[in-house]
């Protein structure tokens, strides 16, 4: 199926962008979303997104078929792919896009007209929730899952948006995207997607004089430079970079509870090949278990390997490459000499490694399925060892006996953990989830009181 032109991303590698294009196409943003988006009902958005999703998850429609052909366009093998949308596309439902409304706004009608904040009787103030007319959106391109729930949210609200990705990074994001034209070409022509190299100022802030919200998801050098940039009319909200780990108890490593968990490990670990800030770079687990550390790490890699049988990593960049073949010789070479150390690893490729060490100091992974297992007496010990990442941790996969979750919850709330859920699920968060601890609708939004009183 060849695809139209109809954004910006659609055109040819060699297509120039210019300054002027980017306004007229923010303008004409802004007109559409006048006469086609902004008289929508937020029930008929939420109908319109839900059916998409459905669609999405239907094995025989045709953008999912294009986007998992194309391995070479989306960077993921098609099973990493297809697996990726389905727990994607499964949570965009009526039911959970009516819980995100309340959790955020508080009623699922605010974007549609005053309604009471409190109890009749209680209170009587009325807000009103207030979209930003045109978003400009900075996406950081390695897993398709956060641009595209920017676009729904942005849907939701009945915002313009423009999003900017980055270089060979739009393939998913558009492949929605022409889904929706196909289905409500009036909705998709509020949307634009556009790829240029970051650092492109006269593009970008071209595009950010023109928005009353600028999204962005990267480093915190990037989010710094950009909000340097923001002018006084817009707002800005920054995602940093984060990282995530895993916590196995002591009484969950019981040989017969085993074979059910570690699935669920391996899962956490090959979800987009690891290249999510949700993903693990390590899992610490608790001693005094039936099963050890480094037993554990020795059966992780028996299962990593079945696992590369039937959903296997794909090729990756040579530097990605070069990086674990480098880091995976000095763990050859302190193994030899250390006996707190192992390493197992594919054979032929780098296509899985698993390192295991006795030292608990917290150690970020290369990715594309790279991972460290590492013993410590408890919790809190663990978070010592992570103590110079504290404030940058999003999600911690917890596994541990009913008795031991809430006080386990407890430890690593109070030390700054934003999310916490059972292993096996550290990529797929609920639609509810706070992003970094922040709500998401309700930071995109402004608001309106009104005190009848």
């Amino acid at each position: 199926m060849t695809l139209p032109n109809y954004f910006m991303a659609d055109l040819p590698p060699e297509a120039t962008l210019s300054a002027d294009m980017l306004q007229e196409a923010c303008r004409t943003l802004r007109r559409n979303r006048l006469h086609y988006l902004q008289k929508r009902s937020t029930q008929a958005m939420i109908e319109t997104i839900s059916k998409l999703a459905r669609e999405w998850l239907n094995p025989e429609f045709q953008f999912r078929k294009i986007l998992l052909s194309r391995s070479d366009l989306s960077g993921f093998p098609a099973r990493t792919m297809e697996k990726g949308i389905d727990r994607f596309f499964s949570k965009i439902t009526r039911e959970n896009l009516l819980a995100l409304l309340e959790q955020d706004l508080g009623h699922p009608n605010k974007l549609d007209q005053f309604q009471m904040d409190f109890s009749p009787g209680k209170n009587s103030r009325r807000s009103f929730a207030r979209a930003p007319e045109l978003m400009f959106h900075f996406t950081a391109g390695n897993i398709p899952d956060p641009a595209l729930f920017t676009v729904i949210l942005g849907l939701l609200l009945r915002s313009a948006q423009f999003i900017k990705c980055a270089s060979g990074g739009s393939f998913a994001l558009r492949m929605f995207a022409h889904s929706l034209y196909e289905a409500e070409p009036k909705l998709a022509s509020c949307i634009e997607i556009a790829e240029w190299k970051g650092g492109n100022l006269a593009l970008e802030e071209t595009v950010m004089a023109e928005a009353d919200l600028v999204t962005a998801t990267g480093s915190d050098e990037t989010l710094h430079s950009i909000d340097q940039r923001i002018q006084p009319s817009s707002r800005f909200l920054g995602y940093g970079h984060r990282l995530s780990f895993g916590y196995i108890a002591a009484e969950s490593l019981g040989t017969e509870t085993i074979a059910e968990l570690m699935p669920r490990v391996v899962d956490d670990i090959v979800a987009w090949n690891q290249l999510g800030c949700l993903s693990p770079h390590l899992f610490y687990i608790e001693a005094g278990g039936e099963i050890s550390a480094e037993r554990f790490a020795e059966m992780l890699a028996d299962a990593l390997g079945k696992r590369e049988e039937i959903e296997p990593r794909g090729t990756i960049a040579l530097e990605e490459s070069s990086a674990i073949a480098y880091r995976r010789n000095f763990y050859e070479i302190r193994s030899a000499s250390n006996p707190g150390t192992r390493l197992w690893q594919s054979t032929s490729s780098t296509a899985w490694t698993v390192v295991f060490e006795d030292l608990s100091q917290f150690q970020t992974s290369s990715l594309n399925r790279f991972v460290y297992i590492k013993p410590v007496p408890d919790i809190n010990r663990a978070l010592e060892a992570a103590d110079s990442y504290r404030g940058k941790v999003s999600t911690v996969g917890l596994e541990a006996p009913d008795e031991k979750l809430q006080a386990c919850a407890s430890t690593l709330s109070a030390w700054g953990v934003t999310r916490i859920c059972p292993v096996g699920k550290m990529q797929n968060p609920s639609l509810l989830w706070r992003h970094d601890g922040r709500p998401a609708l309700q930071d995109l939004v402004t608001w309106c009181d009104w005190e009848q009183v």
